[in-house]
């Protein structure tokens, strides 16, 4: 007897095949027959069989996102919010470097866990212990992914130390499926303790860290990620734990990755936000072939107005070629929500020569902010080539504003900068500053993109294209109160059904299935056939798509995040036990904690 039959959708499998007529019958949460409509099971359905009508409806694999930072979220949002709600049945975290484990234990001290691994005294500071090793983490968190503070002090259990410990933790408990790499900054820390923050690591702590990562892989971690961007600072303004390693120690991480079955890399450089040098491509060419595992990188932008960043980027995938090894770019296939302000943490604080003005306390900022000399320096500084594509956030009098706070702002939420510039006869920057001042530095801000043209949209379609290039970089769960790019999957598809229409609905389902499912090693999953699992999502093709971003304070400690609702989707299933239904959760938690080796396969290199 069968568990569930989806009748009478249009199947869309995750393989690019044109869509067909198909019911799909699952029994003990795998798929185990597609056919014809009514060829599978009985006409009635027999006692205990669930029946979904998907009459007028798509039927396809679930949505597979590669990057986000769900690590702490899952605590709270066993549903991954909103992620699920937009049809993603599987979700990968610890990416960019950064996880919640490992973590030094409560009272590590001489001749405990705590120094283990480390080099002598490198304690130091009078020694560490578990409390203050998890504070660390969470300003960390805080504030390299715009995870609040109170959420992660409230809503995370924090009571592991191995990484084992923490997969353990999840395991049972999440309603999507999750798996998990290693982050090199919290390995770094657990070995070196406040010594991985200023110091290049000794033979001993590399051997030390190798054999962290080697237990973390045994237990089952996807992987290990690592971050030299020169935008990740810790929560004390210093360069987080990764940025201090030299190549010898990222070698031996990335070979110890390759001594696992289905693991892969992750790495972020400084030319990840802009174009890479020479060495960064050698780099991340050179670490993917010392594993022989993929090594992807995030996020690919592509702009018209900047024609020669993708085949500069792509230079990277094409040397790892060379050298036996895989570099893939992701990139995403929406414009993803912004919401920014001058008074919290945000992409402006991270624009070359921005970052003193934008640490002030608030008082002080608001009067450097106001001062005509200090404005000129920061747009100069702005513009300069050193900025990258952050070039583009400086343009300010396209950016249109948000939510306000004060008499003096009222009735211009809305309005775009360079309009009430007009009006007042000033310059755009000096425009927002005063309309900032009056609400505190409160006011949101959203820029309006640059790139939203059709030359641009048609280099992305081209370049979608490429072997070495994967949809994916939404970054759900981190910058919470920033930007929304978890609804890119219904955004994707309405587009292609109603909007722009690059790709067709096929070839689109299978960039978020099959492809990174193929390019991950995820066993069974990303494509509808008979003995993968039964990760399915039903949707509308006639109204598919994504509600507009809106602020909410649902976060543990009464914390704000973006989030937008999904408009069309019926149905996902994981499992074939249904987690989301008419667009909300159903409270099932039925997911997978995703282990490598068991879950995953490899996908090699040469």
């Amino acid at each position: 007897m069968l568990d569930m039959v989806v009748r009478g959708g249009l199947l869309v499998d995750g393989t690019g095949a044109p869509a067909r007529a198909a019911d799909v019958g699952v029994r003990d949460g795998r798929i185990v027959a597609v056919g014809a409509p009514g060829t599978i099971g009985t006409a009635e359905a027999p006692a205990g069989e669930v029946t979904v009508d998907a009459t007028g409806l798509v039927v396809s694999p679930g949505f597979i996102d590669v990057h986000t930072h769900y690590d702490a979220q899952l605590w709270w949002d066993p549903y991954a919010t909103p992620s699920s709600q937009h049809g993603v049945t599987t979700v990968l975290g610890g990416n960019c470097g950064f996880t919640l484990a490992p973590l030094r234990p409560r009272a590590a001290g001489p001749g405990g866990a705590g120094r283990q691994h480390g080099e002598g005294g490198q304690d130091g500071q009078g020694g560490r212990n578990g409390q203050d090793e998890a504070d660390y983490l969470r300003r960390m968190m805080a504030r390299v992914e715009g995870m609040p503070l109170a959420a992660l002090e409230s809503g995370v259990a924090w009571g592991w130390e191995s990484f084992a410990e923490y997969l353990d933790g999840l395991d049972g408990r999440i309603a999507v499926n999750a798996g998990f790499l290693v982050g090199h900054c919290a390995l770094r820390r657990y070995v070196m303790g406040p010594a991985a923050i200023g110091s290049a690591a000794g033979q001993e702590a590399v051997a030390a860290m190798a054999a962290g990562l080697h237990a973390a892989l045994e237990a089952g971690a996807l992987g290990f990620s690592t971050t030299l961007s020169g935008t990740h600072s810790d929560g004390d303004g210093q360069p987080v734990a990764s940025r201090w390693a030299d190549r010898a120690e990222l070698t031996a991480l990335a070979r110890a990755v390759g001594d696992h079955e289905g693991t892969v890399l992750e790495g972020i450089v400084p030319g990840c936000l802009n174009m890479f040098s020479d060495d960064e491509i050698e780099l991340l060419a050179e670490l993917s072939a010392a594993a022989g595992r993929p090594l992807n990188w995030n996020v690919l932008t592509i702009d018209a107005a900047a024609p020669e960043r993708v085949p500069r980027q792509l230079a990277a995938s094409a040397r790892a070629r060379e050298l036996g090894g895989r570099v893939i770019a992701l990139t995403m296939p929406t414009l993803v929500p912004m919401n920014m302000s001058l008074r919290t943490f945000c992409a402006l604080h991270l624009i070359p020569g921005w970052g003193e003005v934008m640490a002030l306390p608030v008082p002080e900022r608001i009067a450097a902010l106001r001062n005509a000399d200090m404005r000129e320096r920061m747009l100069t500084a702005a513009d300069a080539p050193e900025a990258g594509v952050l070039r583009r956030l400086a343009n300010f009098g396209r950016y249109v504003i948000g939510d306000t706070y004060s008499p003096a702002n009222e009735g211009l939420s809305g309005r775009v900068v360079d309009d009430i510039a007009a009006e007042r006869g000033q310059d755009p920057f000096a425009t927002l500053i005063e309309i900032a001042a009056a609400d505190e530095l409160r006011t949101v801000l959203w820029p309006m993109p640059t790139d939203n043209n059709p030359e641009s949209w048609a280099l992305r379609a081209e370049t979608w294209e490429h072997e070495d290039v994967l949809l994916g970089g939404s970054d759900a769960g981190a910058h919470l109160d920033r930007m929304a790019g978890a609804p890119y999957p219904t955004r994707f598809l309405g587009d292609c059904l109603r909007g722009r229409r690059l790709v067709g609905l096929e070839r689109a389902v299978a960039m978020m299935t099959a492809e990174p499912a193929a390019a991950f090693g995820l066993r069974g999953r990303g494509v509808v056939a008979e003995g993968n699992a039964a990760d399915l999502v039903v949707f509308d093709p006639a109204t598919v798509d994504s509600e507009p971003a809106r602020l909410v304070r649902d976060l543990p400690a009464g914390a704000a995040r973006l989030t937008a609702g999904s408009v069309g989707v019926t149905a996902v299933f994981v499992g074939g036990v249904q987690i989301v239904a008419d667009g909300q959760p159903t409270g099932a938690t039925p997911g997978t904690l995703l282990r490598s080796g068991r879950d995953t396969t490899t996908v090699a290199t040469r």
